[in-house]
């Protein structure tokens, strides 16, 4: 059995068990790809300073996002069609997270309905929600939220207009998949995934067939899907989804300082930073470039966090160090999922939290919470001139 000390161990076995399709699916952005890239890469110019000399002993990475306790600042950020990853994924990687002591996130295209992950796990969930036109199954959707005791709501608000996904073209992805001769071929060869999808009835939108208006089986999402997203939203509707939800609230996909200021208006207790993996506007700025103008902007009045390009525990630090409240892992754990499900999944937590506490300690802190910029060198420039 291999030996995972680091995310790419995952990525490897995941890649080789998991068919193309739904591997493109994760490891893919839009257009030229270029913002999917530097989400990453950005990561690698900025430095740390190394400290010697200082007891290092008792290191805590134990702190809070939106008051909840967590093991280290790091939620499982809301990926859809993860129960393609592996049969039942979204149960499985909720049962990790619940396990390890960090927030999970259910996307609205989620495979396992909020039901299905309610009755598998025993702590609350966070509930991911797409802004759609259609205000009956988003107060439904809500309602469905609150009685499976969702601790939190994440409205994801950079989804008006699908970015060019050019993979996800060429492979018709879909859920369940359609069976054409390249697909059932590459299917054949990733016999563990076909054995595990075969134990499960869950191979659809749970989230959505059977709850939303005109869409009773998998044949007529592709039709609803099309027309179901507001690409009218704007900031009074976030207001309304804001009454349709009296919990912590959460806005995903901040990306420039003004949208941050509107996030606090309507009434957030969070936003995160994320450019949704890449997989929207080519070309945007790496989230962890886009972090520190947005910080300079709206200071301790809304709680940070970061999501996109986040593969290792250094990375966590990085980004708190910058003033990122929490950060979101998605790829780095459907990686752990597709590779050997639950467990995959917490083996990619531990490599994370190993490297984020070695790391911190390496730095001269013992305290995820007392982290902060003067463990970093990052260049000048780093973040931009917004100010144009």
């Amino acid at each position: 059995m291999s030996v995972i000390t680091e995310i790419e161990d995952l990525r490897r076995i995941y890649k080789r068990r998991v068919p193309k399709m739904f591997f493109d699916y994760t490891e893919s952005g839009s257009w030229t790809e270029q913002t999917f890239r530097e989400n990453s890469s950005d990561f690698d110019k900025i430095y740390l300073r190394q400290r010697v000399a200082i007891d290092m002993e008792g290191r805590k990475t134990a702190t809070k996002m939106i008051g909840q306790d967590v093991a280290m600042p790091v939620a499982l950020a809301p990926v859809g069609l993860t129960g393609m990853q592996h049969f039942d994924g979204e149960i499985k990687a909720a049962k990790a997270a619940e396990a390890f002591g960090v927030p999970y996130s259910l996307s609205t295209m989620s495979i396992c309905s909020i039901e299905d992950v309610a009755e598998n796990t025993t702590k609350p969930f966070w509930m991911q929600v797409y802004t759609l036109k259609d205000d009956d199954f988003m107060q439904r959707l809500f309602d469905r939220a609150k009685d499976a005791k969702c601790s939190a709501a994440i409205i994801t608000v950079d989804l008006q207009l699908l970015g060019q996904r050019h993979k996800d073209l060429k492979n018709g992805l879909s859920a369940p998949p359609k069976l054409t001769p390249a697909s059932v071929a590459n299917m054949m060869t990733k016999v563990q995934w076909g054995l595990g999808m075969l134990q499960t009835k869950r191979r659809f939108f749970g989230n959505i067939v059977g709850h939303a208006k005109g869409v009773k089986d998998p044949s007529s999402l592709s039709t609803w899907t099309a027309e179901a997203f507001d690409q009218s939203l704007n900031w009074d509707r976030i207001r309304e989804f804001r009454k349709m939800w009296d919990g912590p609230l959460i806005i995903k996909g901040i990306m420039d300082p003004r949208d941050a200021l509107e996030a606090l208006n309507v009434g957030a207790d969070a936003i995160v930073v994320s450019n949704h993996g890449g997989r929207q506007l080519d070309g945007a700025l790496s989230s962890i470039r886009a972090l520190e103008p947005i910080m300079d902007v709206v200071g301790d009045k809304i709680e940070v966090h970061l999501d996109s390009g986040i593969r290792s525990g250094q990375d966590v630090l990085k980004a708190t160090a910058m003033g990122a409240k929490g950060t979101y892992i998605g790829r780095a754990y459907v990686y752990g999922l597709g590779a050997n499900g639950q467990q995959g999944v917490t083996d990619a937590l531990n490599v994370i939290h190993g490297e984020l506490e070695k790391s911190m300690g390496l730095c001269g802190r013992t305290d995820i919470n007392s982290v902060d910029r003067d463990i970093l060198m990052i260049p000048k420039g780093f973040s931009g001139d917004w100010a144009n």
